[in-house]
């Protein structure tokens, strides 16, 4: 009760009549000073009586219209506060229509001075009564939080608009202070901004001695970008000095345009590996989703659920939820209820395995876009389950694609991976396969040897930060356990991209679309798996090696030591985009395309793994195993088709 009281001490309407009367009392104190200046004609009892009623009645006339009494005063900006000055200027123009009216006769000099004085006192006293207020507020706020623990002292670091923005937006807080700023640049060194001083810190000797200077307990990044930038410089300081790191979250974390509470959290490790902000066309993103049906398959994992809400922002007629996972499709739903609940959506259960239940999907929604992200992606159960892997991502996605060209959907959207460029593995194999079987229908329809009218887009990224059995969850999980952090070899390195981040380019990359094409994403530079590990140790508090152990497993089946560069000038095309390129990739006819899927998909419906893998060596000639059971089929290979 005590909060709510001290939040919202003062009603807008009670603001509203403190206003009215002490602009009232101005204008009663500027005949008092008229009067003192020996001006006559103002202390006639008629004249104060029409003035000080005049000026009541103009005074709340002039703050209702203006809304002066509903600004929320601790907030206040010089903006804000110039709507005082609009508001009495208001008041004083009614005030003098009102007393030429009374008195047309009065000398016109002597009505101007009444009113330009009377415009001065009124915004002088309105200003003080909302500087007393807000002092008021201020006390009983300090007060009460002298009863509660002492709230984290924090060092905002940048300068720029969104770093100032901090103060403001943190003076409420009873966790949060903000006691100066943080930057690597001299020249603002002992310069205050929004009040507070700015701090110059280049190595960890200036840091310790801005702590000690300063009392700050840790540093704020106000941008993801500014934490990915300092990541081996700032970030890496505050790591190896224990301070606490935090960071303001980005738009990316917002559901339905809500912030996320609380409005500051810790620094994560996907922080610390993202890139800076993506340049999207969001304009020409909406255009292409508004209104019409969308369809997304495996709607409940990882990416399709991200893809799920970002299509949910750009005003689709209907979107359809399509995965056989019933508790993740389930929690999505509620989701979906509770953040959009203007969104018409339907969550579907179904498995693209199933033809006939994907051709009630497209008969009952006709969904006019379809984003396939359905798929099985551990790599090593892939390995150990080749025939379910063909099953799915090489069968389902053929059923996908058919139904799309019979349905006449305009577009398709496959969602593949970096594991299909020279695959390793069965995953990765299978990913390149059914790319395959997509682009040959594709391309047959664009040369009319197949009919249809649908494009069909292929997109391939690699890793993405925290999908659902993936290495920082893991991580995450060993290093609340008290460890050990197990990592396969000390020098494998993977790429990685948010998915949120990742889902932006698989829309854009969708609106690029003109024609069948295979599109790669740039994905920056490879992260060393084992400083990842490191550095999510450290981020949590502990002291890798020490505090928890790292342990090496060894290279699991069919896993690569180095992912593959999926963009490159020898192996792409650039776009509009400069994130986005078209790869350039072997085409297939369609017909074998399709008698090969056929062939594949008969031999995993009968579980004969050594048919499936030679089948998929012989499709895809570069598909060469590594760490795994199924190097004896390379060596077969070689044995049928020696060296020349």
């Amino acid at each position: 009760m005590f909060k709510l009281t001290l939040e919202k001490y003062l009603r807008s309407t009670i603001v509203l009549a403190i206003d009215t009367l002490t602009s009232t009392v101005a204008s009663g104190l500027v005949l008092i000073f008229a009067y003192l200046l020996r001006s006559s004609s103002v202390s006639e009892r008629p004249f104060v009586v029409t003035w000080v009623i005049a000026a009541a009645i103009a005074s709340l006339l002039a703050f209702y219209f203006t809304r002066v009494y509903k600004l929320v005063i601790r907030f206040s900006t010089i903006a804000e506060l110039s709507r005082i000055c609009i508001a009495a200027l208001g008041k004083e123009m009614l005030l003098a229509v009102t007393m030429v009216a009374f008195d047309g006769d009065m000398p016109v000099l002597l009505l101007a001075a009444l009113l330009a004085m009377d415009f001065l006192v009124t915004v002088g006293a309105l200003l003080l009564t909302r500087a007393t207020m807000l002092g008021f507020y201020w006390l009983v706020k300090r007060a009460r939080n002298a009863q509660k623990p002492r709230p984290t002292n924090i060092l905002v670091f940048g300068i720029g608009d969104k770093s100032a923005a901090i103060v403001p937006r943190l003076r409420e807080s009873s966790h949060y202070r903000v006691v100066g700023f943080l930057m690597h640049d001299k020249d603002h060194k002992d310069n205050l901004l929004m009040g507070k001083p700015i701090y110059y810190c280049n190595s960890d000797k200036d840091l310790r001695h801005v702590l000690s200077k300063s009392g700050a307990d840790g540093v704020l990044f106000a941008r993801s970008a500014d934490a990915h930038e300092e990541r081996n410089d700032l970030a890496r300081i505050c790591q190896d000095l224990d301070v606490k790191m935090f960071i303001v979250p980005d738009i990316d974390e917002m559901r339905d345009g809500k912030a996320p509470v609380p409005s500051i959290r810790k620094i994560r490790i996907e922080d610390l590996l993202g890139r800076s902000e993506i340049k999207i066309n969001m304009k020409e993103i909406h255009d292409n989703f508004d209104g019409k049906v969308v369809m997304v398959t495996g709607a409940a994992g990882s990416i399709g659920s991200e893809l799920c809400r970002q299509l949910a922002r750009l005003g689709v007629k209907h979107l359809i939820m399509f995965d056989n996972a019933e508790t993740p499709l389930h929690n999505v739903r509620l989701e979906f209820e509770d953040k959009f609940p203007d969104l018409e959506f339907t969550p579907v259960i179904g498995d693209v395995r199933q033809p006939e239940r994907l051709d009630y999907v497209f008969r009952e929604f006709r969904p006019q876009v379809v984003f396939h992200a359905a798929a099985y992606k551990h790599v090593p159960l892939m390995e150990e389950n080749p025939c379910e892997a063909v099953n799915v991502n090489v069968h389902g996605s053929r059923n996908v694609a058919d139904k799309c060209v019979e349905y006449e959907v305009e577009k398709m959207v496959m969602i593949s991976t970096d594991k299909a460029v020279n695959p390793t593995n069965i995953m990765g194999c299978t990913k390149r396969l059914a790319e395959i079987y997509v682009q040959a229908l594709g391309l047959a329809i664009e040369q009319g040897k197949h009919p249809g009218k649908t494009t069909f887009v292929t997109t391939r990224f690699g890793n993405v930060l925290g999908s659902n059995g993936s290495v920082i969850p893991r991580f995450t999980e060993q290093i609340e356990t008290g460890g050990p952090v197990t990592v396969t070899h000390p020098e494998i390195r993977r790429f990685f991209m948010t998915i949120p981040e990742a889902c932006r380019l698989v829309m854009e990359a969708a609106t690029l679309a003109d024609g069948t094409r295979i599109f790669v994403f740039d994905m920056g530079t490879p992260i060393k798996i084992d400083d990842l590990a490191r550095r999510m140790i450290s981020l949590a508090g502990f002291t890798p090696d020490k505090d928890i152990k790292i342990e090496y497993s060894g290279l699991r089946p069919g896993e690569k030591l180095y992912e593959e560069v999926l963009a490159t000038k020898e192996n792409t095309i650039p776009t509009d985009h400069d994130r986005i390129f078209v790869a350039k990739v072997r085409k297939y006819p369609y017909e074998s395309a399709r008698v090969m899927v056929d062939q594949l998909h008969e031999y995993a419906q009968k579980v004969e793994v050594p048919a499936v893998v030679r089948l998929m060596k012989r499709s895809v000639p570069e598909f060469i195993s590594k760490h795994s059971v199924f190097e004896i089929y390379d060596k077969e290979r070689e044995t049928e088709t020696p060296n020349k």
